[in-house]
């Protein structure tokens, strides 16, 4: 069937939730949980760490570590954005931080994916940045959908329709093969 993955909270619900989904997930605000990190390194499953809204690149690597060290190399990083500068209103949840993609791909063999529906928190720029996002590298995105976004439970302003999912998914498996195209060419 489809892979599940779900988000691990706390250190106690790590065997419980590590026999039902495939892949654990970090949030980004338990990123700095050494103990927690620890723990979901020693299940031997795939971990998605996503990075905290004040973390900088070199910290997100860091804390990476604490899962790989328990010999767990099945680490994916997630870019979902860090927190704004200046005062007044943002017009996004979270700046997304698309130059920590390269850099990430050049510091580690991690892959890195993005989230763009958690650093947007607004349907409407979900397709722009995932384009973004896959042009500047990202190996894959964490988009949020559902049928009728009105009616999700939680962070219904950032859901996009399966239908908006599929020009995404077509636009970006489009972008990804020209940018390929172009480094086969250029190597």
């Amino acid at each position: 069937g489809m892979p599940v993955m779900t988000e691990v909270r706390g250190e106690y619900q790590t065997e419980l939730i590590a026999e039902y989904v495939d892949i654990l997930q970090i949030g980004s605000r338990n990123m700095y949980d050494q103990d927690l990190l620890g723990r979901v390194g020693r299940t031997g499953k795939p971990v998605l760490l996503k990075r905290h809204f004040g973390a900088s690149v070199e910290e997100f690597l860091s804390f990476s570590e604490y899962i790989v060290a328990e010999g767990n190399k099945d680490v994916i990083l997630c870019e979902r954005g860090i927190v704004p500068v200046g005062k007044g209103n943002s017009y996004t949840r979270y700046n997304l931080d698309l130059g920590a993609v390269p850099v990430i791909r050049r510091e580690t063999y991690l892959p890195i994916i993005v989230d763009p529906s958690h650093a947007a928190g607004r349907r409407d720029l979900i397709f722009d940045l995932s384009c973004a996002a896959i042009a500047a590298g990202a190996h894959g995105l964490v988009i949020e959908a559902h049928y009728n976004p009105k009616e999700a439970i939680v962070d219904a302003k950032q859901m996009i329709t399966p239908d908006e999912l599929k020009d995404v998914i077509d636009s970006t498996l489009r972008i990804s093969k020209i940018i390929n195209d172009y480094k086969k060419k250029s190597s």
